[in-house]
Parts: structure tokens; sequence; C-alpha cells
């Protein structure tokens, strides 16, 4: 991005956490610069395409073949789903824990950084298995549990990352910027899983191997891409709790008031430190405002319920095809890579969309889409057709809409938090999503592994009834003015 405008929606408690030195407290008057609101910008979109490299290997398409070639029940394919959902317990511990840490960048080193080294275990794994040191059995076993604890890390991070970003990014501009960070990471995909792909495919000492030499660069990049965070102006959590803030509407409607400050907002954010007795709220009293919050508790009812419905089918998509259509996963991974473009060519445009008519809207109508694309799979076969046409059809209408979801759901969330103990909100909204969509993961895995026939065309259809059920609360959401 070659310019940014910088806004805030109230004058904020915050603190520039110096990395290679404890945190200063800055004065009253001191803010953050326009360069350094820009270049954190830059550093998150960079990280966040080192971290889909990362995430290709130790998640999505490549991983699930690992299992399939492992010869993995569906209950594992629904235990690997359900994993990285139900962790979100974890999310308001770690919310906790990082609202007493003085430095977002220091708390996430700590919680992604070991987490994403846990992989290397894998690694080892797999030449001990090629020097038949373990089995495939216990392969399975290690893979879930690397999968659990990295989860577990990351889970005690990401809220703190969630709250950083949100004071970081400005909230006009936050559909347009997650919009492009997110069509960076896409694009990514895009390139990198098709090429992954065939070298698992194609490696000389065979897809396991291949496997592992495509796991072992994605964590290197995973840890180039928190080197990124570096670049980020930091935030002391403890600073920032200082605000008294009551939601985010109503900083919005004491800062239309003063007109004559726009000037300096476009410059620069103000950056007002409060004094430091005020740092936390009781937590009687913090449970009685997040009792309050209607607003938050509709997207909850909502974001479960989604959470639920979606994941009844989505971790066995892959299976489908992999297993039951029996194709190879280097045309599964050339049609992730469709998905991946589409997202990619879209996510700009609901990026601004949702800047101009609000993210609501748009969770309702393509939602409706979402909804009834598992019932486009009932019809799919392993004929010339559907491998050729159809299949990748279906990716892109799921990258195209997903796009939309995905952006859509997080700007609403960092809408409606107030700031607050804003990661606390982003925290326990991720847990409540976490056990409802483990609960759907873990539903369609006893459906499939007990099912007499037409298991996995069943529960896709199911899984399409209950999604076009969890759109009703949205109708009762009321999304903040954007202003």
């Amino acid at each position: 991005m070659d310019s940014v405008q910088v806004e805030t929606t109230a004058p904020l408690t915050l603190e520039i956490a110096q990395i290679a030195s404890p945190p200063i407290a800055i004065s009253p008057n001191s803010r953050i610069p326009k360069d350094s609101i820009r270049t954190s910008l830059k550093a998150s979109t960079a990280d966040s395409v080192l971290a889909s490299v990362y995430s290709l290997g130790t998640s999505g398409i490549l991983l699930s073949n690992l299992l399939v070639e492992l010869g993995a029940s569906p209950v594992v394919f629904g235990m690997l789903s359900s994993i990285p959902m139900l962790v979100n317990l974890i999310q308001p511990l770690g919310a906790y824990l990082s609202e007493r840490s003085t430095s977002r960048f220091q708390y996430s080193l700590r919680t992604h950084g070991i987490g994403r080294l846990l992989w290397l275990v894998l690694v080892i794994g797999i030449v001990s298995i090629n020097w038949g040191v373990i089995d495939t059995q216990q392969l399975v076993i290690l893979t879930l549990l690397i999968v659990l604890f990295s989860n577990l890390l990351g889970g005690l991070g990401t809220a703190s990352w969630l709250s950083w970003v949100a004071m970081i990014v400005p909230r006009r501009l936050r559909g347009r910027y997650f919009g492009t960070r997110n069509s960076a990471a896409n694009l990514t995909t895009l390139i990198c899983v098709p090429m992954a792909g065939l070298v698992v495919s194609h490696w000389y000492g065979g897809s396991l191997q291949g496997y592992g030499v495509v796991l072992l660069v994605s964590i290197v990049f995973g840890i180039m891409g928190l080197g990124c965070q570096y670049f980020q102006v930091d935030i002391n959590p403890q600073s920032q709790n200082t605000y008294y803030g009551k939601s985010p509407q109503t900083s919005e409607i004491q800062s239309d008031t003063t007109k004559d400050e726009s000037s300096e907002v476009a410059q620069s954010t103000d950056l007002l430190l409060l004094p430091s007795s005020s740092i936390h709220l009781p937590q009687d009293q913090l449970t009685n405002n997040i009792w309050k919050n209607s607003n938050f508790l509709i997207f909850l009812l909502y974001f479960s319920f989604w959470n639920l419905a979606v994941n009844l089918s989505s971790p066995f998509f892959n299976l489908y095809m992999l297993d039951t259509l029996d194709l190879d996963v280097s045309y599964v991974t050339i049609y992730n890579s469709l998905q991946a473009g589409a997202t990619l060519l879209m996510l700009i445009l609901w990026g601004k969309l949702a800047d101009k008519i609000g993210n609501r809207p748009i969770l309702i109508c393509i939602g409706i889409l979402v909804g009834i694309t598992p019932l486009l799979w009932l019809g799919i076969g392993a004929n010339r057709l559907d491998i050729w046409l159809w299949l990748p059809l279906l990716h892109i209408l799921a990258g195209g809409t997903w796009a939309a979801i995905d952006l859509c759901s997080n700007n609403i969330q960092l809408a409606i938090a107030p700031i607050k103990n804003q990661s606390i909100y982003f925290a326990i909204a991720a847990a409540v999503a976490g056990v409802s969509g483990a609960l759907g993961t873990t539903i369609g895995s006893f459906l499939l592994q007990f099912a007499q026939s037409g298991g996995l065309l069943g529960l896709f259809a199911l899984s399409g009834i209950f999604r076009l059920v969890a759109l009703v609360p949205l109708i009762f959401l009321q999304e903040p003015s954007r202003s």
C-alpha cells in the first residue's frame, strides 16, 4: 500500500512496546507516525504470505493425503479437523495471559513460535518411519498429537494477535486492507499448492518422503513469517486496557462531534496514557458487560451454529475425493489452487463492497449460496465430466463465496467487540465457535463411521440444511456504523 489513512474509533490508551528494550511509556501527546502504520500493514501482509506457505504443509489437503496414505479412518479425519477448533477453548486463558503481558510481539513469539517449531517432530517421525523405527499407526498418533499441541499454543496467541491487528488497521480501511492481505495469501496458495502437490506425488523416495520435504520448507517459512511481526508497531496490552470505552459505536459518535480533529487523525494515531490503576475491570463487571452486549451475544449464536453446520461436512470433501473417488493428490491440489485463485480474485471486491454496504448483508446473501453448495456435491462422481468440469467449478464457487464469509465474519467481529478487554471478546467468540465446530466434525465423523451406505452424500445434504438455518440470527444482528 502506498498510502494509508489513519483513524481511531476513540482515544486509546496505548504504549509502544520497544522490541529491543523494555516498553517505554510515552507522553500523552505521543503518536504512532503515519509511516509506522504503513510499515506495520506491509509487514502484516508479508506475514500472511509466509504463513500461508506454513499452512499448506501443516494443514489442508497435504496433511489429509498423509493420513490417507497411512490408512487413517474417518474418525481420525474428524479428529484432525476438530482439534484446531476444540482447542479454541483455551483462547480465553490465552487472552487473560496476553492482557498481562507488556508486548504483543513477544507474546506472539512465545506462543506461535513454539507451536510452529513443534512440527519439526513430525519431520523426524517421517524419517523414523522410513528407517523402520515406528510404524504407520504410531505416525498417525504422532501427527494428531502435534496437531493438538501446536494448535493449543496457537490458541493461546490468536486472540492477542487479532487484538493487535485490530488496533493497527484503521476501521475504514479494514475491508480493503484485509481483502488485499488475504488476496496476497491466496495468491501464494494458488502458486505453491500445485507445486507442493507435484513434489509429494513425484518425489523419488515416495509421497511420504515428499511430504516430509514440503513440511520442512513450510516450517522455515512459518518462522520467517513471525520475523515479519518485528516490523509491526508493538502494543502494550496493559496500556491499551486503560481506556474505559463502552462500545465502538459510542466512540464513533463521540469522534464524529470533533470534526476539527479529522486532519490530525488522518496523519497519526493519538496515544493517550491513562492511570495505570485502571488497567483491568473486575471479573464480575467484565462478565456483566458481556451479557449486556446483546449484539455480541447474537453474533455468538450465529457464529456457533454456523460453525457446527459447516463442519458437519467440510472436513470430508477432501476425503471424498481422495478415497471415494480415488483421485490422485495432484488433481486435488489443482482444485485447491483454483479455489485459492477464486478467493484471490474476489477478496478485494468483497472488501470494497463490505466497506460500502456493510458486512451483514453480504453474510446473509452469500451465506445462502454457501448453504446450498454441499447439495451440489450430490451428483458428483468419478467420470471425466465431473473430474474436469464440475469439480473445478465447485471449488471456484467455494473460493469466491468463502472469501466473503471469512472476510465479513472477521470484520463484523472486530466492529462489535469493544476496545476495552478486546482480546477477551475475541477469545470467547473463538472458544464458542471452536466447541460447536468440533462438535459438528465429531458428529459428522461418527455418522460416517457407522453409516451403511451413502454416508458422505447424506452428510453433505444434512450440512447444507443446517447452514441455511444458521443464518437466521443474522437477521437480528445490528452492525455498528463504519464511519
